[in-house]
């Protein structure tokens, strides 16, 4: 009788969905019977098996397979709609019109691509981007690493701090200073749905970012942009306009975010994905069209406020005080520029786009400093502490601006937040390419030599656009600027040897072969391994306490969803 209850106490324990060891290569929770049996999944007291491989669970309908993914890209898609790239719209459209759409189709492209790499990274491995650098690269670079990728997380946000800020002085004429405050208090309190599972909080970016498209496709309405005009500037290539090459590069500059390639590699650890080859292979296909619908909303969004701001400053009835805030339009300009064109009403509508904008964006990027934090350190902190400690440093920059110079300066502070990014950049973008493309991390699942080579030229094409970008800017505020000549010799000594130290970090970072093996795969001549690579079935030989599952609550606590 005894023997009896062991047997079944084994088999109960045998179904449970354990993750793998940091041995195995994966700590993705995955659908292990360690029984040799089918596999099948577990999800709480009330759980409900199915076996992945089954042809029966095949049949299940596709668009039910699909929305069990969707969340993870509309997180990820709110860096392009960010008010970093509002404002960037806005003076696209200011000063070319209509002619630089094609730049933000093509971008957009670009950015599916490189964010389906994280994805599918994530998804492989079981490990996100900045956990596998931390395996990876020896301690000083690793720390090198977590610190600009903390940076970046901290310029990524001031331009989100500093647009809700200017949202809540358009529609509540709340101080500039006191709408710092006030975006990091909300930020927690959005953060806080957490607790009841992320499906919430992807949720609420959904909503919210229907709110934008609503704001901005109202806007439209308004102002009646020619088809004609929209759809030629969409595809037909174009830089025919005063200063149109710096504003396409601008354009595509403000697209890739480093902190989200850390982000997107983390979210897709939320869901649970059968450990066999059909089930990462199946995974990796519903997030890339769940990220391509996700862009594909975003990219409607950036087009709207390229119209209307393109459509807004070529009337001829401007006045001249309108007429300069075209030729220097930012976020704040904006509103007064609608509403003086516009009326009222279109200043309201573009203040809540604005601050959904906001919100949306610092929500991600606190959660995106989560994940980095955890993945380089490893540090088990609270939720809530975690949050807090995030969200301070985040704010600082803005607050101290924002109270010591105003709107004005605050605006500016965006400016110096986008260089800050395009510097970053390489040191995300470049692990991300070696990584996806390495078989000692993905194995089987690493890269086709087609997207290896696709994946390196956008990825180095979108790095020289931004090295590109950091030398002019830098060299045209050296010569514009009213310091002496001494001073400016003195800041080229010291600026150009950090930049030769910068290209030289880069060119490590690309040529340093891959060292650690975090995938080991089966021997060739095992057949019985092999199959259980194809099923998703663990060593049946390594024995496994359910009351000891290595579960991923590191992952800023992120229940699993059902």
């Amino acid at each position: 009788m005894e023997s009896l209850q062991q047997q079944q106490q084994q088999q109960q324990g045998s179904d449970i969905a354990l993750p793998q060891s940091w041995g195995s290569g994966s700590n993705r929770i995955a659908a292990i019977n360690v029984e040799g049996t089918t596999p099948q999944s577990y999800s709480g007291n009330n759980s409900k098996h199915f076996d992945h491989d089954d042809p029966k669970h095949d049949q299940k309908p596709g668009w039910r397979k699909f929305l069990s993914f969707v969340g993870p890209g509309f997180l990820v898609s709110i860096a392009y709609l960010d008010p970093g790239n509002m404002e960037t719209d806005l003076q696209a459209g200011a000063n070319d019109g209509y002619e630089l759409l094609w730049v933000v189709l093509i971008g957009l492209v670009f950015a599916l691509i490189i964010q389906s790499l994280a994805a599918n990274l994530g998804v492989s491995t079981g490990k996100h981007l900045s956990e596998l650098c931390k395996a990876e690269y020896p301690n000083f670079v690793k720390y090198c690493l977590w610190i600009l990728a903390e940076i970046a997380v901290i310029a990524a946000d001031i331009p989100e701090v500093i647009g809700t800020a200017f949202a809540l002085n358009i529609l509540f004429h709340i101080p500039v200073w006191v709408g710092v405050l006030c975006t990091g208090l909300s930020t927690l309190l959005l953060l806080g749905l957490q607790r009841y599972g992320a499906r919430k909080l992807e949720l609420l970016i959904a909503v919210l970012v229907l709110v934008m498209a609503g704001c901005f496709f109202g806007e439209m309405s308004y102002v009646k942009p020619p088809a004609s005009g929209v759809l030629k500037g969409m595809f037909v290539p174009k830089l025919a306009g005063q200063g149109a090459t710096a504003d396409a590069i601008a354009l595509l500059g403000s697209l890739i975010m480093p902190h989200n390639l850390f982000l997107h590699s983390a979210l897709v650890l939320s869901r649970k994905v059968p450990n066999s080859v059909r089930g990462i292979n199946a995974a990796c296909r519903f997030f890339l069209m769940e990220s391509g619908l996700a862009l594909f909303v975003a990219f409607l969004i950036n087009v709207a406020i390229v119209s209307v701001s393109g459509t807004v400053c070529a009337a001829d009835n401007l006045s001249s005080d309108n007429q300069d805030r075209c030729n220097n339009v930012n976020l704040n300009s904006a509103s007064f520029l609608l509403q003086n064109v516009l009326g009222k009403s279109s200043s309201t509508l573009y203040g809540i786009a604005l601050l959904a904008s906001g919100q949306c964006s610092t929500i991600t990027g606190t959660y995106a400093g989560q994940f980095i934090m955890q993945g380089f350190l490893d540090l088990k902190m609270k939720k809530w502490m975690r949050n807090l400690m995030t969200r301070c440093i985040a704010i600082t920059p803005s607050l101290i601006v924002s109270i010591i110079g105003g709107s004005q300066s605050a605006g500016r502070l965006i400016i110096i937040a986008s260089m800050i990014l395009s510097f970053e950049l390489p040191f995300a973008m470049i692990p991300l390419l070696k990584f996806s493309s390495s078989s000692t991390k993905m194995g089987p699942y690493k890269n086709s030599i087609f997207i290896i080579v696709i994946s390196w030229i956008l990825g180095l094409g979108i790095i020289g656009i931004n090295i590109y970008y950091l030398i002019t800017a830098f060299v045209g505020w050296l010569i514009h600027n009213d310091f002496p000549k001494v001073g400016k010799v003195l800041i080229g000594i010291i600026v150009f040897p950090l930049m030769a130290i910068y290209i030289l970090s880069i060119i490590y970072l690309t040529f340093r072969k891959d060292t650690v093996v975090t995938y080991i795969e089966p021997e060739n001549n095992d057949p019985a391994a092999q199959a259980r690579l194809e099923s998703g079935l663990g060593n049946p030989d390594k024995s496994f306490e359910a009351d000891n599952i290595p579960y991923r609550q590191d992952l800023a606590d992120i229940p699993l969803p059902e």
